[in-house]
């Protein structure tokens, strides 16, 4: 027999590799977890990865929405594509995302195996995953505290035997006003994405016995132009099991991808002469299956009225994005319905099983019903609820306290949410609250500033800004640069920790969409708000020492360390940004040895 057989012991299992697994294992190993990342692919990203090729969606809607982006892990991951891959290759990405994860110490990365079974020491609690890797001929036990399913599919729960629900909701369950009249198990369908290159001389096509034909008609409510990045509403398989009828929905997306290119190419002048098929994808892009039940199920209403649950720990506000099963079977409907809905908030309580103690989900599968899935699904949200499942996660493991034991105490819950607002996460209506910043009492001063943007601004607890308050100082742009930001502290205090939050932009877009005046307004490069250069000096002993001199910086949010030293002030002196002609911060914390 050639298989080996591994044991592994750790405190986080994070199952699936796509946007919410990467950032739910960085948040919890930065937070001092052991932890295994198990991805059945050889690379991460999931929909977003080069394997499919979707785009990183969220509560911005996409730039439309100004101020709304998501923060946190997702926006370092994004600003890092912007400058290191403006060629918006999904190569690169693929490599980026293996970079940011490899480069956690206490991450141990499975690329390519397949975890198909768990072992419980109750029918409640996981004991241990077993995966399988058929590249290398070898199979492991991995033993943890915690288990987060962002598999999409929830594979790991169902194994666990978490309770979960597939299908639509009947409109009566839960009043939902966009639910159909009758339950039923119709999920949103799946998407295959094609690439098309533009030549200069006429290429021909010839479409495969196999393919679909279309018809304008068949098409009329879907624009297919243009050509490069494909048409997400090449959908189909809703009325199937999108599990295990998969196989034969992707055998069914190709024949309906390359019967659409037939119709641009061959059925009338879309202009598409000289255009030729570059890629197309080979794995479905999954919209919907399994979704966990929760100790709290999100609907429809929650996310209409915004409710502030007392445990958020994430946001959404991508709309209700409503798909007809069938996709392009059903050519009388318009292959989708958005239903705009504010900013809304997403609970702890939304994001662990309620009959399996010890694990937590992020992504698609979370406990929501189907309308308001059809809102948390997208990438950029299930992105910020990994970043809360992980650190919470690892409070867990340290704490020795299940998710729900968490959830339920109001001192554990508190600690979490301000780990992620110092983790630059972004709560709705919650703003900073730490008693160890030494900086939220300091008095602040500036060399210039614009009147909206004053400095004492920096330690409003809010990292963006939130209607017309910008939460940030700025610089007087008719002042040229360098100009400084000061915080005098109440008192001499030992301090060896600065926190940074710059302006990066978010008034833009920063992902690729299939929307042309998205992607012209994109920047693919730093964020001209930003800061590029800087000093940060310490008033000690009566005199100002420089502790940090950075250059090139075109991050968002940055920490910097040094060796501690007993100081009454901080100055912060920009340099540079990437363009803009202010200086712009949101935040200065500042900490002592802990």
């Amino acid at each position: 027999m050639s298989t080996s057989h591994h044991r592994l012991s750790c405190d986080v299992v994070v199952a699936g590799g796509g946007m919410a697994g990467v950032c739910a294992a960085i948040a919890a190993a930065r937070h001092g977890a052991q932890v295994v990342l198990i991805q059945d692919r050889p690379v991460l990203g999931g929909n977003a990865s080069s394997e499919v090729r979707l785009h990183i969606l969220g509560a911005d809607i996409s730039g439309s929405r100004p101020h709304a982006r998501e923060s946190g892990i997702i926006e370092a991951i994004r600003l890092d594509d912007a400058v290191r891959n403006p060629q918006r290759s999904t190569s690169m990405f693929d490599l980026l995302l293996w970079e940011y994860v490899r480069n956690e110490k206490n991450i141990q990365l499975l690329l390519n195996t397949h975890l198909d079974g768990v072992k419980m020491t109750s029918p409640t609690r996981i004991a241990e995953a077993h995966a399988t890797r058929p590249s290398t001929e070898d199979e492991f036990d991995i033993e943890a505290t915690l288990f987060i399913d962002c598999t999409g599919d929830g594979r790991l729960g169902a194994e666990a035997g978490a309770e979960y629900r597939v299908g639509r909701e009947g409109r009566d369950e839960f009043g939902e006003s966009y639910a159909p009249e009758k339950p039923d198990r119709k999920v949103l369908g799946s998407s295959i994405l094609f690439m098309a290159r533009e030549y200069d001389h006429p290429i021909p096509f010839h479409a495969p016995a196999w393919a679909r034909k279309f018809t304008e008609e068949d098409l009329r409510y879907r624009p297919h132009v243009p050509f490069d990045w494909g048409f997400w509403w090449v959908e189909w398989g809703g009325d199937l099991d999108t599990i295990k009828d998969n196989e034969r929905i992707r055998d069914e997306l190709w024949a309906i991808a390359l019967g659409v290119w037939d119709h641009i190419k061959n059925d009338g002048d879309h202009g598409a002469d000289n255009w030729a098929l570059e890629w197309i994808g080979m794995i479905p892009g999954k919209r919907e299956s399994r979704r966990f039940v929760g100790d709290y199920m999100l609907i429809q209403q929650d996310l209409e009225n915004s409710t502030l649950f007392p445990d958020r720990v994430a946001y959404g506000g991508w709309p209700i994005d409503y798909h007809p099963p069938s996709g392009i079977d059903q050519p009388d409907e318009h292959p989708c319905t958005q239903i705009q809905v504010p900013l809304y908030s997403i609970p702890l309580r939304s994001l662990y099983s309620r009959n399996i103690e010890n694990m937590m989900m992020a992504g698609r599968n979370i406990s929501a019903s189907h309308i308001a899935f059809a809102s948390t699904r997208v990438m950029a949200t299930g992105a910020v609820m990994g970043q809360a499942v992980g650190t919470a996660a690892a409070i867990c493991a340290r704490d020795r306290v299940t998710p729900r034991e968490l959830a339920a105490s109001s001192d554990r819950t508190q600690e979490l949410q301000q780990t992620l607002l110092k983790d630059d996460a972004y709560i709705l209506q919650l703003p900073a609250n730490d008693p160890a910043d030494l900086a939220s009492n300091a008095s602040v001063t500036a060399s210039s500033y614009q009147r909206e943007s004053p400095p004492q601004m920096v330690l409003s607890g809010v990292t963006r800004q939130v209607g017309n308050v910008t939460h940030q100082w700025a610089s007087d742009p008719e002042q040229p640069l360098p100009q400084w930001l000061q915080l005098d502290l109440p008192g001499p205090a030992l301090i060896d920790e600065i926190h940074l939050t710059f302006d990066s932009g978010f008034a833009r877009p920063l992902t690729l969409t299939y929307v042309k005046w998205v992607n012209e307004h994109m920047i693919r490069g730093p964020q001209p708000e930003t800061v590029r250069d800087y000093t940060i000096e310490v008033h000690s002993g009566g005199t100002w020492k420089r502790v940090v001199d950075a250059q090139g910086n075109y991050q968002r949010k940055i920490v910097h360390r040094f060796e501690p030293v007993t100081a009454d002030g901080v100055r912060l002196t920009v340099h540079a940004t990437n363009g803009d002609t202010s200086a712009r911060v949101f935040e200065v914390r500042v900490y002592g040895p802990r």
